[in-house]
This record gives structure tokens, sequence and C-alpha cells, in this order.
């Protein structure tokens, strides 16, 4: 049996993968209407992958028989200036998302829940993968520096994600 604290916690960060995946959304279809189909296809997917993050703690809520509680998903921004202000944010957020998911490690620990520690443990190192998929664009944006033709490229690029 899951305590409180963290079943609460992780419903928590059920809205909060819920809550990235609509931020995601947005700034996918941002890039579409912005033209920027490789931009936009790469975010399409990190929503798909937020959403599978959701659906992962809510079922493992469910497997240890605890309650999943969805709240209302607040509001996301619905246009950036630029694909790196895109990424600049997403790059911010998922450090807030590693934050979140250290504190559900630091609740499991608590606990001495050990089965949890090693569900959140998949997230932390997840996170790590995370904020380096984004890092690497970001860099690689911040380097082209408004060369339409080197972000041509770096749209096409990210086109390619799986």
């Amino acid at each position: 049996m899951i305590s409180s604290n963290l079943q609460a916690a992780i419903n928590r960060q059920i809205n909060a993968e819920l809550w990235s995946a609509y931020l995601y959304l947005s700034m996918s279809m941002d890039a579409q209407d912005k033209g920027y189909p490789g931009i936009a296809h790469w975010f399409y997917v990190q929503w798909k992958e937020e959403q599978a993050h959701a659906e992962k703690f809510a079922k493992y809520l469910t497997d240890r028989k605890a309650k999943v509680y969805l709240e209302e998903i607040g509001g996301v921004q619905q246009e950036w200036d630029s694909p790196l202000e895109m990424f600049q944010e997403a790059m911010a957020h998922e450090r807030k998302v590693t934050k979140l998911i250290y504190q559900l490690m630091d609740i499991t620990v608590a606990d001495r829940d050990y089965t949890s520690e090693s569900f959140i443990r998949w997230f932390v190192d997840e996170q790590v993968e995370e904020e380096k998929s984004v890092d690497e664009v970001l860099t690689a944006m911040e380097r082209v520096d408004d060369d339409p033709h080197a972000m041509l490229f770096i749209d096409h690029e990210l086109g390619k994600r799986k």
C-alpha cells in the first residue's frame, strides 16, 4: 500500500504530465502555423510521450489499489516568437519536471517504499534523456543565430524524430 502522501503527489504528477503534454501540443501547433513542420513534428512526438508518462503514473496507482484523481488542466501559452524561444521554454519546463520527479523520489525514500522507489527511478532516468534531447536542439538553434538555411536544416532533421 502506498502512503496517502505519495498517492497525492503522484496524482499531482499526473496532472503535471498532462499539462506538459498540453504545452507541447500548443508548441507543435504554433510551429506548424509558422511553417516549421519538422519542429511541429518534434513537439507532437513530445506531446504523445508526456501523455504516456501520465498513463504510466495512473496505471501504477491503480495497480497499487490507489485512487487516481484527475484535475483540471490549466491553460498554456499559445504562441512563441521563434523556435528558439519554444526550446528555451521547453528546457526550463523539463528542468521543472525533473525537480517534481525528485520530490516524488524523496517521498518514496522517506516512506521506505522500495516498490515505488523502483518505479520512480525509471522517471529519474527518463528525465536525463528528456533534458538531453531538448538541450541538443537548443544548442543547435543557438549556434545558427537566425540563419534561415541552417534553421531549415534543423527543421528537416527534427522531422525525423520517432
